[in-house]
């Protein structure tokens, strides 16, 4: 071996050396940092303050959990811990929360545009469908045209498609659209125009106050939103005529959202974790809800409540009144007539191939369960 090669050993062994420092060093000091890493905390406000529906918000703060780990968390806040329901979506838009689980309706006063992302008129098509549109029919694209309209400093996703709403509890059974005419009437969105449009007399309420404003006298009927919540409420205890089927809101879904600057300044990681976490909980809700709902009407049955299909004629009424409203609103507003056509575009195309390749499922469960 020559002096040269010596020395060229030599010194590659002290490179090695002065190499493997320094990323031991490098490491060290990586390693703290690591360990020091902030876990990044959210203060989302529910609309619920108990109940399946909190229930459904939870479910979705768990997968947001499961997929970001420590490094991303949800505190989940009742109802009403800091702002009522009405001020939520100003109190995201300010960023005194950072976000919001609810439901469209419950800030329509804004934009009677909101109400068609889930309380809209049903050109017969359920929540899964609608969310079909939103996710690729256009509807996510023209909802943030929305809040940019109306300057809200927001984003959204919508989940949990539900099944339809109940017509819900009356005095006695309604066999006649001519019974609805002049009863005082919960609902809430859209569907207080159309029920309106019908003759009704309609009061907006908190589901909390639904129960004890019949009980009182001040409503004649109200709806909430399903078996589960209605046994919840007590609904029992004050009527045992209780309607299932309708067309004042056939197709709705939960909006989850959050403070468009705060949501910007999130990791891409984390922004995408929010958003699936969102269309994840799609699937569990109704799998979750659909059996809880047929359990507690079943339940509801044992306690004396009496269940009637809502009659066609009562049906058929609510879509005339539904088309009166599409055109006056669509009248007094291009944005509502702009989302109004992309939406019925969907739904004919959509609907059209479902509608004819669909079977008759109540026939088969007629054949092997008996009638329904």
């Amino acid at each position: 071996m020559s002096k040269t090669d010596d020395t060229t050993r030599t010194a590659r062994r002290k490179f090695l050396k002065v190499g493997a420092a320094t990323i031991a060093g490098a490491g060290a000091l990586a390693a703290p940092s690591i360990a020091q890493a902030k876990t990044k905390t959210l203060k989302v406000q529910a609309a619920w303050g108990g109940g399946i529906f909190l229930e459904n918000a939870q479910s979705y703060v768990e997968r947001v959990h499961a997929m970001a780990g420590d490094a991303l968390k949800i505190d989940l806040l009742p109802v009403n811990s800091v702002v009522k329901t009405s001020q939520m979506q100003d109190a995201v838009h300010r960023g005194v929360l950072d976000g919001a689980h609810y439901v469209p309706a419950y800030w329509y006063s804004k934009s009677k545009t909101a109400s068609l992302f889930g309380t809209g008129p049903c050109f017969g098509w359920s929540s899964q469908e609608v969310l079909g549109w939103v996710h690729y029919g256009g509807g996510q694209e023209l909802f943030d045209e929305l809040m940019g309209s109306l300057g809200l400093n927001v984003v959204s996703f919508f989940n949990s498609p539900m099944p339809a709403q109940p017509m819900g509890w009356f005095k006695e059974e309604i066999k006649d659209a001519s019974q609805m005419k002049g009863l005082k009437y919960r609902t809430v969105g859209l569907a207080a125009d159309v029920l309106l449009e019908m003759g009704m007399s309609v009061v907006q309420l908190p589901g909390g106050e639904i129960q004890p404003a019949m009980k009182s006298g001040l409503i004649d009927a109200a709806e909430f939103n399903n078996p589960t919540s209605d046994r919840d409420f007590g609904m029992q205890d004050v009527s045992k005529d209780y309607h299932l089927a309708s067309f004042h809101q056939s197709q709705e879904f939960f909006e989850v959202t959050f403070n468009k600057k705060m949501f910007n300044r999130l990791p891409a990681e984390h922004q995408a974790i929010l958003k699936h976490a969102s269309e994840a909980e799609n699937s569990n809700f109704y799998w979750h809800n659909t059996k809880r709902y047929s359990e507690d009407l079943a339940k509801l049955r044992e306690q004396g409540v009496n269940v009637h299909r809502t009659p066609d004629s009562v049906m058929a009424a609510q879509l005339a009144a539904w088309d009166v409203v599409v055109e006056r609103l669509s009248g007094e507003d291009e944005f509502f007539a702009k989302v109004i056509d992309s939406q019925k575009t969907y739904a004919k195309e959509v609907l059209g191939y479902l509608n004819l390749n669909q079977p008759d499922y109540k026939l088969a469960y007629n054949h092997y369960f008996g009638n329904a």
